[in-house]
């Protein structure tokens, strides 16, 4: 007994420093956010050790090595973790992804939905913020890792997980929403879904190769009265959304400057035609280089 209670302290400490290093890395300045990195075991969602971190190279492209042993040490460091090796999936970086949640600002007793959950751990890290009274909706499109992810999440009732895509989102009413793979182009489901004030996590990317791994930008988009604000958070790289993908949106994507991403202010899901302020037009969610405010007047 107290050979385990030794190994339990010395995980609780090991992840105690790692959220204490995600709030200096990430600059994180909410200590629920900071707890709930020293509260979730990340070992419970990476699988069985040795583990494969993944190891970027200056040209971008990466590689993987593998863990000494499978000592759970090894998950608590601001890495990326594989899960899915050959297609290049991972369990994401932890400072990446900390910074995004903060910025979602979350509140005890709020709704959010989480879209490509993968196997289930910054989903329950979401679970310690918004804590029980609040409510989890995440979706798995994959199977398998929609099964490992109920599984893994089976300790936190506030969590549902469904296998679906969650692009068209079979959901009602939340006030967040994190979409955890890459997009050309947001839902009108997830924008209209939003509550009032509600949030919206999205990673916009170009993919050049046939993968659909792509690179681009993490926006915070926010439902105000006057319409759909967004603010520039990141860089980003993510797996792809199955289901919110354009071919002819995605060449649009690859060909714009890195510089003009920081450009977008508002999305527009009005119809209109084409003008010099879209970025990206679309006929129902246009991401656009004026303010919301402008498209209200």
């Amino acid at each position: 007994m107290a050979s385990g209670g030794i190994i339990v302290s010395e995980l609780a400490t090991s992840r105690r420093r790692f959220a204490e290093e995600l709030r200096a890395t990430a600059h994180l300045t909410s200590n629920a956010l900071v707890d709930a990195f020293a509260r979730v075991p990340r070992e419970r969602f990476v699988g069985h050790g040795p583990w494969q971190i993944c190891v970027f190279a200056d040209d971008g492209s990466w590689s993987y090595r593998t863990t000494d042993s499978a000592d759970p040490i090894h998950v608590y460091g601001d890495v990326l973790i594989g899960i899915d090796t050959v297609r290049g999936l991972n369990n994401g970086e932890p400072s990446s992804l900390a910074a995004w949640i903060e910025s979602l600002a979350l509140r005890s007793g709020e709704t959010v939905i989480h879209i490509g959950c993968g196997t289930g751990y910054y989903t329950a890290i979401l679970a310690e913020l918004v804590g029980p009274s609040g409510i989890v909706l995440a979706c798995e499109i994959e199977p398998i890792l929609a099964a490992r992810a109920e599984e893994n999440l089976r300790p936190c009732n506030q969590v549902t997980v469904s296998p679906i895509d969650g692009y068209e989102l079979p959901f009602g009413e939340c006030d967040a929403i994190f979409v955890n793979c890459g997009v050309t182009h947001p839902s009108l489901a997830w924008l209209t879904r939003l509550r009032m004030n509600g949030r919206l996590l999205l990673p916009v990317t170009a993919s050049s190769d046939e993968t659909g791994i792509g690179r681009g930008v993490m926006f915070l988009i926010t439902r105000q009265a006057f319409g759909f604000a967004v603010r520039y958070l990141s860089p980003v790289g993510i797996f792809p959304c199955s289901g919110g993908r354009s071919e002819a949106l995605n060449q649009t994507l690859l060909a714009k400057t890195k510089e003009s991403w920081r450009n977008v202010q508002s999305v527009r899901i009005d119809q209109h035609v084409e003008d010099r302020s879209c970025w990206l037009h679309t006929d129902m969610c246009c991401l656009s280089e004026s303010s919301a405010q402008v498209h209200a007047a």
